[in-house]
């Protein structure tokens, strides 16, 4: 039976909640226990208090009370409700789904508890069981326009987009008085309206709704280009070329908008005459309109491209505008145009132009033509298109002397250093650019991510911490996790990996991922937000894009990186378990030895303070915290290095790669990596098959498919037969008749002139037969004398001789340090 409380009880109990809801917690536990000495078995009393508790980061205790609560009163919706919450705040959403159903059957009237429910299924993407929670919503609050965007989105998320469109027009109908013209609300409901007949492809009623409860929206832009837009498809041929004409007028930089006129003219791509006659009026009715005059370069060929071009770096460099050749190098991708180009840069040199133009120049300075022009040769031929660093330091050296404080000019000869290999050099050079603007966070940031290049980490955390909040405990590194800096702990992961500080390594990959969480997380406060505010198509927007949230290059980057740590984890145990490097040398294992032993101290010592953490009472927190800080037991990242595990601790980065990134070839190939090391043979036949269909000879599957074939020959005793079976019949890469041997010979044929698969080719052959070793090592020291090869394909053979042992390893560096003289890995 439930305990029935007194009049004053009551009073007391509604103090309790008030207290919660103003974060009062201290106050609302000390209101409860009152009522629990009379009363200790009233269960909503119990439940407030777990709340509360659980507020001051007492979660453990919080736990423990509600379940308590909840056997002392099973029918009580409010105790549900805080174990609903209770779980959410642990992030645990399907247990407080579960619990908030549990309550709406107890109280089906609860407003609360119905929009906690409903914000969680859309959450966890249960679009059909948040359509149900909004339908009983609206029929509760069905005057509260609200109510009715909720279902529209509800049903447009599920994808009913007809629905949708009803609900709202059914809004519309209940409206005595029109709304006010500058209503928000009421402007964005009327543009998602919009925007959801579009999308069901009726492009005349849109453009008729657009015109006519659009007309006066407050997003004048979004209705200029949705009417450009629905006339062009509507082949409404006049109307649309207004429509984009106006748009340009508004903004001549957008190149969207010349696409779209010269689209609704019907002029054809081919029609180049016709093209370059709207450009040119364009550019004669705005003089300063740089897209006019760039856009033409696109589509121009032959005579009138290189007529163009060179009116428009005549006109870019007199004014000695640094960006010329960042606006222009996506023309590289034509052999024809990637010629052209310098000649005119060159030309104008040639020329003396700077001296005679009458443009105005940056500061008034002569010289910055000639400059603008060393720097764009710099910049060509430091590009992969068309790289010659030799004479892309020679034209960076130029630029520099005739304006020695440009921080754009040093910046490109770092870049520079860095493409010959020399990261010392070039972390040094991008410190002086830096130096030059010390108030500039791009520079600021470009000289820490050089550092970290270099292996400089505790320099590059000093860079960046000229920028970071001094008064955030645990200095700059605390507070770029707070501020969720992806870019340099991807880097700084990275470097800590090349440094053999595994521990450290998998601390930020793991802080990377830990982010990506959070931002999944972040979006629960705007499911309510957006719709009380009424910013429909942002949140509809917002909720496509965490639906592939981890397919974004910041997460694949560092995944991956993470991924190879753990396969170097699994293949060679760490000998000291966290985050020295294990030397490989005899001379070392005393070292290695003494390393191991101290590491094994601190992660006793981090296990007993953790130990004794969680036996200790928990101390409150200050009043009004409810997220607390936790402190971290593994600052070093010693546990995530010691894992004994390490293929399991990898599939928790790889899971949403596979799902999220299954077309890049990188990400099933690591996959394969991990399934064949889990021993998981159809996973990593369908990683395999996939990366296959990718690139069939791509280096690392030639050497991949051999490798799962001797694998499968050595394990097919254990494997299930019928598991066999179906491997045999999709495994299809190497033809059963074909010896592995002749199989891989073919390959090295084939490729000879391509280094990096003759190298794949090379450690298979190493693979198949060990005793032809030493002739495998002196033939990838040939690979040096490939005419294509690079000191990235180099530097990859170089740290195979290395992994083997090799006595080639010197004549390798000696060979590698001739052609690569600046190349630091090399030195």
């Amino acid at each position: 039976m439930p305990v029935v409380l007194s009049g004053k009880e009551q009073s007391l109990f509604r103090t309790v909640v008030r207290n919660y809801e103003d974060k009062q917690y201290k106050k609302g536990i000390k209101a409860a226990e009152q009522i629990l000495k009379k009363n200790p078995k009233h269960g909503d009393t119990l439940a407030m208090k777990a709340l509360c508790m659980n507020s001051q980061g007492k979660t453990e205790e919080a736990f423990a009370l509600a379940k308590v609560a909840l056997t002392c009163d099973m029918k009580s919706h409010v105790c549900w409700h805080v174990y609903g919450l209770l779980w959410r705040a642990v992030k645990n959403f399907e247990e407080a789904i579960k619990a908030y159903k549990f309550a709406l059957r107890l109280e089906p009237e609860s407003v609360q508890i119905q929009r906690d429910l409903a914000l969680l299924q859309v959450q966890m993407r249960d679009y059909q069981g948040y359509l149900v929670s909004r339908r009983a919503m609206l029929a509760a609050r069905s005057t509260i326009r609200q109510s009715w965007t909720a279902l529209a989105v509800a049903q447009h998320l599920s994808g009913d987009l007809a629905q949708a469109e009803g609900v709202l027009t059914s809004y519309e109908e209940t409206l005595k008085n029109p709304p006010s013209k500058t209503d928000f609300e009421n402007s964005e409901a009327v543009m998602y309206k919009n925007s959801l007949i579009a999308e069901q492809g009726d492009y005349q009623r849109a453009l008729e709704h657009l015109e006519s409860a659009g007309k006066h929206n407050l997003d004048r832009l979004a209705v200029f280009e949705l009417r450009a837009t629905y006339l062009t498809k509507l082949d409404r041929t006049e109307e649309a070329t207004k429509a984009y004409r106006a748009l340009i007028d508004r903004n001549s930089e957008y190149k969207t908008y010349y696409d779209g006129l010269i689209k609704a003219m019907g002029v054809a791509p081919t029609d180049h005459k016709a093209m370059i006659a709207v450009y040119d009026e364009y550019a004669e009715k705005y003089p300063r309109c740089d897209a006019a005059r760039r856009l033409p370069l696109d589509f121009l060929e032959g005579d009138d491209f290189k007529a163009a071009a060179d009116k428009y770096i005549n006109r870019m460099l007199d004014k000695g505008v640094p960006s010329t050749f960042a606006n222009l190098k996506h023309l590289y991708s034509s052999d024809f145009k990637k010629e052209v180009l310098p000649s005119l840069v060159q030309q104008y040199i040639d020329s003396g132009k700077s001296e005679k133009s009458e443009e105005p120049k940056r500061n008034g300075d002569t010289s910055k033509g000639a400059s603008a022009a060393f720097y764009f040769l710099a910049q060509h031929y430091n590009y992969y298109l068309s790289r010659d660093l030799d004479k892309a330091m020679d034209f960076i050296d130029k630029a520099i002397e005739l304006e020695p404080k440009s921080v754009d000019f040093h910046m490109t000869k770092a870049r520079i250093w860095k493409h010959y290999g020399n990261t010392q050099k070039a972390s040094e050079i991008m410190e002086l650019a830096r130096t030059l603007d010390t108030r500039d966070r791009h520079i600021n940031t470009k000289a820490a991510k050089y550092q970290l290049r270099n292996n400089e980490s505790e320099a590059a955390l000093k860079t960046m911490g000229m920028f970071t909040r001094a008064e955030t405990v645990g200095g700059p590194l605390a507070d770029l996790h707070d501020m969720q800096c992806v870019w340099f702990l991807t880097e700084d992961g990275q470097s800590y990996a090349r440094q053999g500080k595994t521990g450290l390594a998998l601390k930020r990959f793991t802080s990377i991922f830990n982010i990506f969480d959070v931002w999944q997380e972040d979006q629960f406060d705007f499911h309510s937000f957006s719709l009380r505010k009424g910013q429909i198509r942002a949140y509809v927007d917002m909720i496509r894009w965490e639906d592939q949230l981890r397919e974004h290059p910041f997460y694949s980057r560092a995944a991956l990186s993470a991924i190879e740590v753990y396969i170097k984890i699994a293949d060679k145990p760490l000998l000291n378990g966290s985050n020295g490097t294990a030397g490989l040398s005899e001379e070392d294992a005393a070292e290695q030895r003494k390393a191991a032993k101290k590491a094994r101290k601190e992660a006793q010592k981090a296990e007993r303070e953790a130990l004794a953490k969680k036996n200790e009472p928990n101390k409150s927190t200050r009043e009004g915290d409810n997220d607390p800080k936790k402190k971290d037991d593994d600052p070093e990242g010693i546990k995530l290095a010691a894992t004994t595990e390490p293929m399991n601790d990898a599939m928790k980065f790889l899971t949403p790669l596979l799902q999220f990134s299954p077309k890049n070839i990188d990400v099933q190939l690591a996959g394969f990596e991990v399934f064949i090391r889990r021993k998981k043979y159809v996973l990593a036949l369908k990683c395999l098959l996939a990366a296959a269909a990718l690139d069939r000879e791509h280096s690392k599957v030639h050497s991949q498919s051999i490798r799962f074939k001797l694998a499968l020959d050595k394990e097919l005793d254990t494997i299930n037969p019928k598991t066999a079976e179906v491997i045999k019949s999709e495994f299809n890469l190497i033809p059963a008749s074909v010896p592995l041997a002749k199989f891989n010979d073919e390959y090295l044929s084939k490729h000879k002139d391509c280094a990096r698969r003759t190298l794949s080719g090379l450690t298979t052959r190493r693979l198949l037969s060990p005793d032809a070793s030493p002739s495998v090592e002196k033939d990838i020291v040939d690979i040096l004398k490939f005419p294509t090869v690079t000191s990235e394909e180099a530097t990859e053979a170089y740290e195979v001789l290395k992994s083997w042992k090799s006595s080639e390893v010197d004549t390798f560096k000696s060979s590698a340090t001739q052609t690569w003289p600046k190349a630091t890995i090399f030195a």
